[in-house]
């Protein structure tokens, strides 16, 4: 979070990450290169242009595959989550990389005749009704188009001007991009290829993202499924109080499909949305970080018992009423209007309670008594 706007947003880490990513393009363009002018000589020999023109393109490729495969894994392990706060700008760089490959391409095949390179490119070729002769490069340059404004926008700016939901809506046809270089890989490259490397390298990489995102839904599925709203008064189990990890949560999912974080933090318990406000990022994989809930995302903060980001950021998400019955945690799944306050459930004095009701009946009632007085924000409160 940073109170004003700043044209990239570095940090040391981030400085660190986007040197090795640059590195390692550099390194694999140069590699390609080289290890092409050895194998490809003779009557197979490839021109200089041509092999700088597939370096930068399968660069590319490799690391469009790459950003789209970032999500699922953040969301099938934690370790990846520091890849996923780094992922706008790789973004950038993907866009920068295959800008100057489709530079050189349209320089290259349609730079010399009498026409703009551009309407050459889009006027030449009509050869829509054959797979053989389809005109795929105008396929590269629809990718190229979208990457353009999927970049252009990678920007807080424009994530605070569109609005967070705009925002992600807009930034989702980086997988129509995708399949447009799918297509334009497919009916260029690999249809002049004579062998099957290339082709098998592509079709694990469109095997590799979609499997990945069907794993992450799939887990995703069924933890909801695990956490459906109690048949008694409507109110979400999100099970005990004592099993989730001071200043983690336990997500839950209402029946409309909203998911909601129950977090512990500072002897209670309190429940948020699980969407950030910044990029709708997954709160309940967050941890209380100096008493505010912080998006694992892009470290996004939000007070547990109002959702309010702190001062001087005016950030707001949505809360929930919540309470503990022998030690279960029970959520309302109606949400209060962003930044609602809501008195967190005490969980030390539960805890407390249902120690004390292991020594006798008469403890015991009174146990069961404290539990339904705990529940400060809920119906029994």
């Amino acid at each position: 979070m940073s109170v004003g706007y700043t044209w990239v947003q570095w940090s040391p880490h981030k400085r660190v990450y986007d040197a090795v990513m640059a590195a390692g393009a550099v390194a694999y363009i140069a590699a390609f290169v080289g290890v092409g002018k050895v194998i490809w000589t003779g009557a197979h020999s490839i021109s200089d242009e041509v092999l700088v023109m597939r370096a930068l393109g399968s660069c590319g490729f490799g690391l469009l595959t790459l950003i789209l495969c970032i999500g699922p894994l953040a969301r099938l392990h934690r370790r990846f989550l520091p890849v996923l706060y780094n992922r706008r700008h790789l973004g950038v760089m993907t866009f920068l990389i295959s800008l100057v490959h489709g530079v050189v391409a349209i320089g290259y095949y349609h730079g010399f005749g009498v026409l703009n390179p551009l309407v050459s490119l889009l006027s030449i070729n009509t050869g829509f009704g054959s797979l053989r002769t389809f005109p795929y490069q105008t396929l590269g340059l629809a990718a190229l188009t979208i990457m353009f404004l999927l970049a252009a926008t990678s920007h807080d700016f424009w994530l605070k001007s569109l609005s967070a939901s705009a925002w992600k809506r807009l930034h989702m046809l980086v997988y129509g991009a995708y399949a447009l270089l799918v297509g334009h890989v497919a009916l260029g490259a690999l249809q002049a290829d004579r062998g099957w490397g290339a082709t098998a390298v592509v079709l694990a990489g469109v095997g590799l993202v979609t499997g990945l995102h069907l794993a992450a839904g799939r887990r995703e599925v069924s933890h909801d499924s695990a956490n459906a709203p109690s048949a008694e008064d409507g109110w979400i189990d999100a099970g005990p109080a004592s099993t989730i990890p001071e200043g983690r949560a336990r997500t839950v999912c209402a029946a409309g499909g909203e998911r909601i974080a129950v977090f512990r933090h500072a002897g209670g318990v309190s429940a948020v949305t699980n969407l950030c406000a910044h990029q709708g990022g997954p709160l309940g994989e967050g941890k209380v970080i100096d008493g505010c809930i912080t998006c694992p995302w892009h470290g996004w903060q939000y007070r547990p018992q109002d959702g309010c980001a702190p001062p001087p950021f005016v950030e707001k998400v949505a809360t929930y009423q919540v309470r503990i019955v022998r030690d279960r945690v029970l959520v309302n799944p109606k949400a209060n209007a962003p930044g609602t306050p809501v008195e967190p459930a005490r969980v030390n004095d539960v805890e407390r309670s249902g120690r004390a009701s292991s020594g006798g009946a008469s403890d015991g009632a009174r146990a069961s008594d404290g539990a339904q007085a705990s529940g400060a924000g809920g119906e029994h409160a």
